[in-house]
């Protein structure tokens, strides 16, 4: 069995990170990981990156992270694969299979909704991933279901409450959507870290390879606690939930009609 870290951020990229790429290494290897895949804040996020910069040396700076870390992952013999983290006014993707070269040719994205994000990023063959579905923090004003513009939803998250991944981790089973789990990680001393994340029946040959695998939803099992499996009397959200059709509509719906 191969365990693999699927949302980590570092601080070349992300704001809110505080640890460099390659210093994820050593320890992730101590905890009898594979592989991790870089996540970093995009530019319409939590991002660390100048805005005023032209966009070929932003995408330039925002790759370094992953960057750092893959050397240091070639040395040490850990698997570093790349992907990043959309955000729309709090509501957040997780996207993996494409490549530098393909954010250099796409400024245009910073323009794109929902709804054109799947549909590019599956044209290029990659990944969408609805991350904390059900998070609620002070600056979210509501939970904002968009599991028709993903193809995966993460159920799992070392950042969220054991409640909210309980809702998230029902919520897909009952949608029979590919579900994905991860730590957030943000720094290594994390109190959750190496508790979360997804083990494969076989070694991942590439960021492409995981795409595939979660698509099918086969060939893996999620690392996730028991109690954010579990839905207690303490599950229900206290923010308002609106639950989006394909073309961006929205209705307010109560977790009852959803589960």
């Amino acid at each position: 069995m191969y365990k693999y870290e699927t949302h980590l951020h570092t601080r070349e990229a992300s704001a809110c990170a505080s640890c460099k790429g390659e210093e994820y290494i050593d320890v992730y290897l101590r905890l009898g990981y594979k592989g991790i895949i870089v996540t970093d804040h995009f530019f319409n996020g939590n991002c660390a990156i100048d805005k005023d910069l032209p966009w070929e040396d932003r995408v330039e700076l925002f790759c370094k992270g992953y960057e750092n870390a893959k050397a240091e992952g070639d040395k040490r013999g850990l698997d570093v694969f790349f992907g990043w983290e959309s955000n729309y006014d709090c509501d957040e993707y997780l996207i993996y299979g494409l490549d530098k070269k393909w954010l250099l040719k796409h400024p245009e994205m910073m323009e794109w909704t929902q709804k054109e994000q799947l549909e590019h990023v599956r044209a290029a063959g990659g990944l969408v991933v609805h991350a904390h579905p059900f998070r609620e923090r002070d600056y979210i004003k509501a939970i904002n279901l968009h599991n028709v513009h993903a193809d995966a939803l993460e159920v799992c998250n070392a950042g969220n409450t054991a409640s909210q991944d309980a809702l998230a981790y029902k919520y897909c089973r009952k949608l029979k959507m590919p579900m994905t789990s991860g730590s957030d990680i943000h720094h290594y001393s994390g109190a959750a870290f190496g508790c979360f994340g997804m083990v494969f029946d076989e070694p991942l040959k590439s960021v492409s390879d995981y795409v595939k695998r979660v698509k099918t939803g086969k060939g893996y099992k999620l690392v996730i606690p028991t109690e954010h499996r579990t839905i207690t009397e303490e599950c229900k959200p206290t923010l308002p939930i609106f639950l989006y059709d394909y073309d961006g509509n929205k209705k307010q719906v109560t977790i009852d009609e959803l589960l």
